[in-house]
């Protein structure tokens, strides 16, 4: 199984150094959060889900010089777009630290792609 065509919600966080153990904090309760909450089968399941952390460097080489700021990436893959609606939804009403993620984020630089569809997918 691949995900073509399926949905995905991606974020892309830059965070001051002196951000990152709210970072850190606020991504475990998400992950408990989104394990308790998300439907696994549907047109709302939720497929994957994947929060990493590394070095924002200079450029696209992987030797480049680190800026010093951690990046952290989120990606969840939904089956269809209700998935991503029914997340932003139960984001708002059910996750304790939501209004803390949002704190957060304003002070660092967020990169948001909603829902895209997948149009070139290998293996899950």
């Amino acid at each position: 199984m691949t995900y073509h065509d399926k949905i995905q919600l991606t974020l892309i966080i830059i965070a001051p150094p002196d951000e990152v153990a709210e970072g850190d904090r606020i991504f475990k309760s998400h992950g408990s959060w989104m394990e308790s909450t998300h439907y696994r089968t549907g047109e709302k399941a939720l497929l994957s889900y994947n929060v990493s952390k590394g070095p924002e460097l200079s450029n696209l080489d992987p030797n480049s010089a680190p800026s010093g700021n951690p990046c952290f990436v989120l990606s969840e893959i939904y089956e269809s777009r209700a998935g991503v609606l029914d997340h932003w939804e139960q984001s708002k009403s059910s996750w304790g630290d939501f209004s803390a993620a949002l704190k957060w984020t304003e002070k660092c630089k967020v990169t948001c792609v909603p829902a895209a569809s997948i149009f070139n997918s290998l293996w899950p």
